[in-house]
């Protein structure tokens, strides 16, 4: 009886797995404050397999393609894949779609060259006195800016709060360095970049940037403050 039973679920496993294998795989990059709870609330079509992306911390002085390189080891290339990130994620997945071949990359909150960037980082380019100030203190004045510059984050106050609490405080400060000293892509993408960006993001004001979609009253946190019209906007992006 049990070599039956044994015998139908090895059956019954290897039927229905490659249905499974086959899916189209979505890879999601959270932001430099958050984890992958930014996600928590949106509905990624079934017909897509969602797989978390792995902050490590960047080696001092590593650069925003150096890094998008070593994240990129988490991606099965060997399936076909897109790239959905956001703030610092949708920068790396940028970055990614230069050396790798997904089928799309989806930003969201976030910048695709160095242009849309907002006036502070090129200020805090020529004059780096970031550098001097412990990586503790970066992360402690996010929590003092967060809600002050995006106040839609008080929506969703505890999971923001819980997100920026977990993360490492050397991540924090070397991230810093490494939006700071961004140049953008300087090779060409190997598929089309989807913009999606929120009129009241006060993080990296739309104003810079050129999106595919705005999102009407879309803050720099809506992926978690306006789940439902990222989800479709994303789904419908991710069949296009």
């Amino acid at each position: 009886m049990r070599s039956f039973l044994a015998l139908f679920f090895l059956f019954f496993f290897s039927f229905f797995a490659p249905a499974q294998d086959n899916k189209p795989r979505v890879y999601l990059i959270p932001g430099q404050g958050s984890d992958g709870r930014i996600f928590g609330k949106m509905k990624i079509d079934s017909a897509f397999d969602t797989i978390h992306i792995r902050y490590s911390v960047p080696e001092k002085g590593e650069t925003m393609k150096q890094f998008a390189r070593t994240l990129s080891a988490q991606i099965d290339t060997t399936k076909p894949f897109s790239i959905v990130g956001v703030s610092l994620g949708g920068m790396l997945a940028t970055e990614m779609s230069c050396f790798l071949k997904p089928e799309r990359v989806i930003v969201i909150s976030s910048a695709v060259s160095r242009s849309e960037l907002p006036a502070r980082y090129t200020f805090m380019k020529k004059i780096p006195l970031y550098r001097a100030f412990p990586a503790g203190l970066i992360k402690a004045g996010a929590f003092i800016a967060q809600p002050l510059v995006e106040p839609d984050r008080k929506k969703e106050k505890k999971i923001f709060k819980n997100m920026l609490r977990s993360k490492d405080k050397k991540f924090m400060k070397r991230s810093v360095d490494m939006i700071v000293r961004w140049k953008g892509p300087t090779e060409k993408s190997n598929c089309r970049v989807i913009h999606i960006h929120g009129n009241k993001d006060h993080t990296l004001p739309v104003r810079k940037v050129t999106a595919d979609h705005v999102v009407g009253k879309g803050s720099h946190m809506m992926t978690l403050t306006r789940p439902e019209e990222i989800s479709e906007l994303v789904n419908k992006a991710l069949k296009e």
